[in-house]
């Protein structure tokens, strides 16, 4: 679990049982994921260690220096021994004399693979330099919020000195790379007693001969860092003090559900956003504050920070005490294209005859005053971590604003790092998105076979899902194992009655806030009974109509809404019933309800096309497998009707069938994928029969 208590001392978690049956090489893993638990001492992703050890030449069987670095885009909290490049110290020093100075320091990153120790194929990062020049074996390069807003105080320099004396140096800004590699050399060779240095605008590097020693020496300079800070700011007011006051939470996530879908269809022209929202006192303190709009525009200072949130945020102009939402959803587009003006001039005033082609311009970051911050990525996952990064961002601002002036990074200088080509050369050897990336669903009837099938299928695609159910125990055991093979991120649940309006209208307010909106609606809820007519009760007909035909109405209405609010287009699947097309003897309630859902699924794709939500059916027929409805009565009744046992029943099915095949809950998930993909981009009001084949339900 990530530590992130602010104000309690940093724990020293290093444990000398353990370590003393470690190599060296695992030392550096321990350390490394010590020092990322705790997002106080860097940011995910962000900072990287390094050791250097003795190791066994694989060619010549001699023992050689070898520097083993965190790779080129990992995170030091959950990297494993493969996520660390492991590169020879002689031929890293050999780099030094094909060095052609700064103008061309870029191209040094394509000889660090010449320097790979044991054909190792983890790519060594742009900091590699940094490491290898430092004559200490063990060195830590951490990006803490106390530390950095030490870093991005106009008098950085003065600050250091005061703090550390002569224990830690300065370095004045310099984008990291090889030059920075050389700077850093230089300092310790001319400062052999210094135990660290402060880089401007961008971090902490603490370095020792011993691996426990760099860790423990790391965690102090930072809690020296933190405890100066709370010395200083005590009884100060942050950010000016505050000029607005927060909603209640429920307030809060009422405002970011309006809000998010909107900016979500606003900034998905390019790819799917997915957002995301946090109202962390953090984030409160600092959007509630006076000095809101000036601290935002100068954006972030640590290079890590800016590349994950853009050159700044958008204040979305909502004042909580008017609550003048309706004013704000009115008036964001033009807020949200003056944005990107903005981000177009920035571009054209910065870029060189040599860089990327404008990207995204939309912002990443949107905070709200009273309210909170909401984050737009390419997934969930990036989404949080721009949000993570922001909150660095403000810690860092709080800080350096109150005892001194906050810098922020130099126009130019941020432009060349997001524009890097070395960024973008990374960027462009990211892997293709999978087909469903940026995609979020809902489904209903969650925890079911076909619900869950169908919600795995999704995810494997890339998607974000909220599965709904009425059943909390099986809907929290779906979640459970969804989440653990996909990971947290992608997966929420809520519990919804699709017969209730009031809840129906809830879930869709969570998954508005939980991600951002919803592109797909997969209602699934369902029941079955059978019963002969003369036996059927209105009770059990109304209930039939009520979940399978009034439900479908209710959850498909809501998801209109939101889908006309993102202006997105989107995709709406209902899972039926061979039954809606093909009558069956003792089952008039379900049959007639499974009709009653087809027929809206037509009107539904009539009113949807416009606006671009398409609007189709599944026909399933006897899935046994793992379905709810299977497990009561409807089991009971249906081998009645048709003279068989349990036992039987599946057979008969499948021998009734033209196919001679059984239908499972993973063949629906596949035709419910066709039609939520732009496979079938050019379908709506159609049906796919998943049944192996009954002539009575052929749809011509």
């Amino acid at each position: 679990m990530l530590k992130t208590v602010k104000n309690q001392p940093l724990v020293n978690g290093w444990d000398d049982a353990r370590a003393v049956k470690m190599s060296e090489a695992e030392k550096l893993l321990y350390r490394s994921n010590l020092l990322g638990s705790d997002k106080r001492i860097t940011n995910y992703g962000g900072g990287n260690t390094s050791a250097k050890v003795m190791e066994k030449d694989p060619l010549t069987g001699e023992m050689v220096e070898v520097l083993w670095v965190k790779g080129s885009g990992g995170d030091v909290g959950s990297i494993k021994m493969d996520g660390f490049a492991t590169l020879y110290i002689s031929k890293l020093n050999a780099l030094k004399g094909v060095y052609r100075g700064v103008e061309f320091e870029d191209e040094m990153v394509d000889y660090l693979p010449h320097c790979t120790f044991n054909l190792n194929p983890r790519a060594a990062s742009i900091d590699t330099p940094l490491h290898a020049y430092v004559p200490k074996k063990h060195v830590d390069h951490m990006h803490p919020d106390a530390v950095i807003a030490i870093a991005a105080a106009k008098n950085s320099r003065e600050l250091t000195a005061e703090i550390y004396g002569q224990e830690i140096g300065w370095l004045p800004w310099k984008r990291p790379g090889y030059e920075l590699g050389l700077w850093l050399e230089k300092f310790c060779l001319e400062n052999p007693e210094a135990k660290g240095v402060v880089l401007e605008s961008h971090g902490l590097f603490t370095w020792a001969d011993d691996a426990k020693d760099c860790y423990e020496l790391t965690l102090a300079v930072i809690q020296k860092a933190q405890d100066w800070f709370a010395a200083q700011t005590e009884g100060k007011p942050a950010f000016g003090g505050a000029r607005h006051e927060s909603l209640d939470p429920a307030g809060r996530r009422a405002v970011a559900a309006r809000l998010m879908p909107a900016i979500r269809g606003m900034v998905s022209g390019l790819q799917h956003m997915v957002g995301h929202f946090d109202d962390q006192d953090a984030v409160l303190e600092f959007v509630n504050s006076n000095r809101l709009d000036a601290l935002a525009a100068l954006g972030t200072s640590c290079p890590d920070h800016f590349l994950r949130t853009k050159i700044r945020p958008l204040v979305v102009a909502f004042d909580p005490a008017q609550g003048n939402i309706d004013a704000v959803l009115d008036g964001l587009p033009a807020q949200v294209a003056a944005y990107r003006e903005d981000y177009k001039a920035y571009f054209e005033r910065c870029k060189h005859d040599n860089s990327p082609a404008l990207r995204d311009p939309n912002a990443v970051v949107y905070l709200v005053p009273g309210v909170g911050m909401i984050t737009f990525a390419k997934d969930k996952a990036t989404a949080r971590i721009s949000g993570e990064f922001y909150v660095n961002a403000i810690n860092v601002m709080r800080g350096a604003s109150t005892v001194s002036e906050y810098v922020g990074l130099p126009e130019q200088e941020a432009f060349d790092i997001e524009y890097w080509l070395l960024e973008e050369a990374k960027l462009q050897r990211m892997p293709k998105p999978k087909s469903l990336a940026g995609r979020i669903a809902l489904v209903t009837g969650g925890a079911g076979g076909i619900g869950s099938a169908t919600a795995e299928k999704y995810l494997s695609e890339g998607a974000c899902v909220m599965l709904a159910d009425i059943n909390d125990e099986s809907l929290k055991s779906t979640y459970d194992t969804l989440s653990q093979r996909y990971g947290r991120d992608v997966v929420r649940m809520v519990n919804m009655n699709v017969t209730d309006e009031a809840a129906v209208a809830r879930a869709y307010a969570e998954i508005a806030v939980e991600f951002g909106g919803v592109d797909i609606l997969v209602s699934n809820a369902g029941i079955a009974s059978s019963a002969p007519v003369e036996e059927t009760t209105l009770a059990l007909w109304s209930r039939n109509m009520d979940i399978l035909s009034t439900g479908y109405f209710l959850v498909s209405r809501e998801a209109f809404k939101l889908l006309r609010a993102q202006g997105i287009g989107g995709s709406i699947v209902f899972i039926a019933s061979k039954n809606g097309l093909a009558a069956s003897p003792n089952a008039s309630a379900y049959c007639t309800a499974k009709a009653s859902e087809i027929h809206l699924a037509r009107c539904l794709a009539l009113e949807g096309a416009e606006a671009g939500i398409r609007v189709n059916v599944v026909n399933p027929d006897a899935v046994l497998r793992g379905s709810k409805i299977w497990e009561g009565e409807w089991l009971e009744q249906r081998a009645s009707t048709y003279g068989t046992d349990k036992g039987g029943l599946e057979e008969m099915y499948r021998q009734r069938s033209m196919l001679k095949r059984s239908v499972f809950p993973e063949d629906i998930a596949e035709a419910a994928y066709f039609f939520a993909s732009d496979l079938s981009a050019k379908s709506t009001g159609n049906i796919i029969n998943v049944d192996a084949g009954n002539k009575e339900a052929f749809t011509r």
